[in-house]
């Protein structure tokens, strides 16, 4: 038996046995929703170590499936996000009926997820693609009672059908060009030729879709605001993360003959992205919309660092993605608490939040700053990698355009700790009683957003396991 394909599919295997494992408890007797939860945190935290063992390098299935170092990497950070969300909902799972209906779901589209990161072919990546899209619009419609949520499922489930299919023509498009689908082969066949261009196009557009950039970003907020938190949370870390990690190594590997046609396209909807993300998140009340349009502005940074098309590129993405695990889901973990215990969501509703909450409002607090970008945070050193990576093309104005935005974005982050402080409320949100699981959770993130920006072998490890054009 050949033991190094088990090595390589050890982290799809892990979750394909967790899945089936899931599958036999919900067949089987009654069991509380405490053990049920603990249980899976521990198997999440045996995943995550046992996907940084025994690392073996190679491709499988005539070279439609690739793992790397930093293909593993990648995927570590995804299961660590996972056990994180799973920590962080443990007050809104422990009194649902249908906890692991939601494991199920989330599970499956994470194991899609590690099949689109692994793809060197265009069919295993639209495969691994709608695997991972299809059980989150279930889950995006996990409350059943709230009409919001099911609005959510609906207006995600048609945004990643249309999505789908713009990449699935840009695709087809592609293949009648080259006669491929393999990325190590395309790039022989690339000229440049208008129907090669459009075929680029409707590939950018689909992928947009899926990381929220403008004007593709429309569904972003309302999904967000309908789905539970801890989907939302899913949603704007994990998904975005893995779209964002295969963006790359298309562009990188695929497309790299036409490098300078695709960065004016990227520059273009970063800068979009940026905007348009900080002036509707200075409008928003509820939390989630208001993290929604956060996390939109967000890309069009990582936008600018993917353009620099370089190793530096490539490292400062993944390193970036490492801060903004941390940072959102510190913000999200406040959220989903504070939502599973007392039903409030918006801004207005925290006003006076640290009299009663001080730890609470510690951890939003520093969260908010990393994903401001303000120093010593890692956020600040995210951002300034991000930037670094896209001026190595020479184009200073993208940056500077990038810089105002991020004070533009400062004051409705502090707005929101302002709020928390300052600002007084008739009845503020009582005194919570935090689960000690997802209190773990919290000071993990917080501990993440300062070790990351401050350890600077942090990102040296990261680069020196990535790749650029």
């Amino acid at each position: 038996m050949n033991y190094n394909i088990l090595i390589q599919l050890r982290q799809e295997l892990a979750l394909t046995v967790l899945i089936f494992l899931l599958l036999f408890i919900k067949l089987g007797k009654d069991r509380s929703n405490e053990s049920i939860l603990n249980f899976v945190n521990a198997a999440l935290l045996v995943n995550l170590v046992a996907g940084f063992c025994c690392q073996e390098t190679g491709a499988l299935f005539n070279g439609m499936f690739n793992t790397n170092t930093l293909i593993v990497f990648e995927k570590g950070l995804l299961n660590l996000a996972a056990l994180i969300i799973s920590m962080q909902s443990y007050a809104w799972l422990k009194h649902n009926k249908n906890v692991i209906e939601f494991y199920l779901l989330t599970l499956t589209s994470l194991l899609g997820m590690f099949f689109m990161i692994s793809s060197s072919n265009l069919l295993m990546f639209y495969l691994g693609l709608e695997m991972s899209t299809i059980p989150l619009a279930a889950a995006a419609n996990f409350d059943l009672t709230k009409r919001k949520s099911s609005e959510a499922g609906m207006k995600l489930i048609l945004s990643s059908a249309f999505s789908s299919g713009i990449l699935l023509l840009g695709i087809s498009f592609l293949y009648g060009t080259t006669g491929t689908l393999s990325f190590s082969i395309i790039p022989a066949y690339i000229n440049g030729n208008p129907l090669q261009l459009f075929a680029f196009i409707l590939l950018i557009a689909g992928f947009a879709f899926k990381i929220s950039a403008v004007p593709f970003h429309l569904w972003t907020a309302d999904v967000y605001e309908g789905a539970p938190v801890a989907v939302t949370s899913f949603l704007s870390v994990i998904s975005k993360a893995a779209v964002l990690f295969t963006l790359v190594n298309i562009l990188y590997k695929v497309f790299t003959p036409i490098a300078n046609t695709w960065y004016w396209v990227l520059i273009v909807l970063a800068a979009a992205t940026i905007l348009i993300g900080n002036l509707f998140a200075i409008r928003q009340d509820n939390f989630k919309r208001f993290l929604a349009f956060s996390s939109i502005a967000q890309v069009g940074f990582i936008l600018i660092g993917i353009s620099g098309s370089s190793q530096a590129g490539s490292a400062s993405l993944i390193y970036f993605v490492l801060i903004y695990i941390f940072s959102n889901l510190a913000a999200f973990g406040v959220v989903s608490v504070v939502s599973a215990l007392t039903g409030k969501e918006n801004i207005s509703d925290f006003k006076g939040f640290y009299k009663t909450n001080p730890m609470l409002s510690w951890v939003l607090t520093i969260a908010l700053f990393s994903l401001a970008g303000v120093p010593p945070t890692a956020g600040f050193f995210g951002k300034l990698f991000l930037m670094l990576a896209g001026a190595a093309k020479g184009n200073y104005g993208i940056i500077i355009f990038a810089a105002l935005n991020m004070v533009i974005s400062f004051y409705y982050y502090l707005r929101v700790v302002k709020a928390i402080f300052m600002d007084e409320h008739p009845t503020p949100i009582e005194k919570i009683a935090v689960p000690a699981v997802s209190k773990l959770a919290m000071y993990i993130c917080v501990l993440g957003v300062i070790v990351t920006g401050l350890a600077s072998m942090v990102y040296d490890y990261i680069q020196s396991i990535s790749f650029g054009l």
